[in-house]
């Protein structure tokens, strides 16, 4: 039979449901059920013999705790009856050991616990690793940017570097410069070249030590205008001024900013190039206010860029800025990578990760074995046997993999359900809820109120008076006055 079929596949309250309704509905089949289905007939059974609350029923041998409707669990009462809907009350037995554990335990057979899905796992001790996930943005070395500008007025007569993005190595010829000051330095430089050399014989000390002061003077003015030794050198050696002068680059880079043009005028202190080293590179990064107290400068990052699958940078955390961004609430830092083959290019994205240990040793559990109602959190321990007893812990930080620290409430190597405990939640405070209706009943407790007895919850013996005549009450509206909605 189908019926039969549906009866034995369910179990506990299911059945119980079932099991009513068949038999409230469907009676022309109650002597099948109560012969083929045990649990049927020990039903009808106990509710025959007027079994009340505390007594044993001899056919399974077990104490009956409370009668309880099928189709509403808290409708409970000590005796046998019917439900407000007309169906048999079903009695429901405690089981061993029940009264030494809290009335939140539930217990759960292994094949209904296989159903649910239920999975458990053990609280462990290990390291809590923190795990920060970030996003980045690659920008130049701040301090490896280097300007090119001269310290004199003049014009470019020669470019040797016409564009931006070109790589210069440190000393490599940049732009050639005619300056009207500048040659008029070369000259003097070697005036004083030639006065030195017919003062260097004079018998007086105080003539020769004025042509080496004013040679000295003259070269030390052409070192300020950045002529190189080696320039200088060679007009010792030419005895001839140059009408440019070379300018060299001050380090090895790509240049990112061009402002010389051949023929251009060039005015003291106005930049000409700028060069990047970019053998380094920085990472600017926005993490979260809360984020903050598990980042320290120095520690080690690591960064993945989406266009370079698999390959992992590492570097560290160079400066963490004293302030935080208004409009985000983030606070930025500043991370260093070496950037030996430029693969790293300035504003480029990166994912950035951060680890920091937070604990060396500390109890861990998955984060999805966590029931957080947003007041207190609750996870479901597993006592053996299909026992589960719902227990309030307090959180710590959450860790790398989804990962919780636990401060309080569980012990190493007890383990919790990591699935399905939503629906332990619901059955474990439903009877949680029912034992306190129970304690209410029996006295064991003083409610706040007055005590509520059983026959004032009862409506069954509410009944309409047979005078109370409703044949003229009806559902017309009032009748339409005559001509209300013409028109005048």
């Amino acid at each position: 039979m189908k019926r039969l079929v549906i009866l034995m596949a369910a179990s506990g309250l299911t059945g119980l449901i079932v099991l009513a309704v068949v038999l409230v509905f469907q009676p022309t089949y109650r002597a099948e059920l109560l012969k083929e289905n045990g649990f049927a007939t020990t039903v009808v059974m106990a509710a025959e013999k007027n079994l009340k609350a505390g007594m044993v029923d001899p056919k399974t041998g077990k104490k009956i705790k409370y009668w309880a409707a099928p189709m509403d669990p808290t409708y409970i009462r000590n005796e046998p009856g019917k439900s407000p809907m007309g169906m048999d009350l079903v009695p429901v037995y405690e089981e061993a050991g029940e009264e030494k554990d809290p009335s939140s335990t539930i217990r759960i057979d292994p094949i209904t616990i296989q159903n649910m899905g239920v999975r458990l796992a053990k609280v462990t001790r290990k390291p809590l690793v923190k795990h920060i996930r970030a996003f980045g943005n690659v920008t130049y070395d701040e301090t490896k940017i280097y300007t090119v500008n001269t310290k004199f007025n003049g014009w470019i007569e020669k470019l040797y570097v016409d564009f931006v993005g070109t790589k210069v190595k440190k000393g490599q010829p940049l732009f050639d410069i005619y300056s009207p000051e500048l040659l008029t330095a070369q000259e003097e430089y070697l005036l004083a070249l030639q006065q030195h050399a017919s003062l260097s014989a004079s018998t007086y000390p105080s003539i020769r030590e004025g042509a080496e002061r004013l040679l000295n003077a003259s070269r030390t003015r052409l070192r300020y205008w950045d002529v190189t030794e080696k320039q200088i050198k060679k007009i010792e050696r030419t005895r001839k001024t140059r009408k440019t002068v070379t300018i060299h680059s001050p380090a090895s880079g790509v240049v990112i900013k061009k402002i010389a043009f051949t023929g251009h005028y060039v005015k003291a202190g106005i930049h000409q190039y700028e060069i990047a080293d970019l053998s380094t590179v920085w990472v600017d990064v926005d993490i979260y206010e809360y984020e903050l107290p598990w980042v320290r400068e120095g520690m080690e990052a690591k960064m993945e860029l989406s266009y370079i699958p698999g390959k992992v940078y590492y570097g560290k955390v160079l400066y963490i800025y004293p302030y935080l961004e208004t409009k985000t609430r983030t606070a930025k830092l500043r991370l260093q990578f070496a950037n030996p083959g430029y693969q790293l290019k300035p504003n480029m994205y990166a994912n950035i990760y951060l680890n920091s240990v937070v604990a060396k040793d500390s109890l861990v559990i998955p984060q999805e074995a966590v029931i957080d109602s947003g007041v207190r959190k609750v996870v479901f321990v597993s006592l053996g046997k299909g026992k589960f007893q719902p227990r309030e812990v307090e959180l710590g930080v959450e860790g790398k993999d989804h990962e919780f620290q636990v401060l309080q409430g569980l012990s190493e190597g007890e383990k919790i359900v990591v699935s399905a405990q939503f629906m332990l939640d619901s059955e474990s405070r439903l009877r949680e809820a029912i034992q306190k209706m129970l304690e209410v009943r029996s006295g064991t407790t003083q409610p706040s109120t007055e005590k509520i007895k059983d026959d004032d919850l009862d409506m069954s013996d509410i009944t309409i008076d047979d005078d109370f005549d409703m044949s003229d009450i009806t559902m017309d509206e009032e009748p339409e006055v005559k001509g209300s909605h013409q028109y005048k």
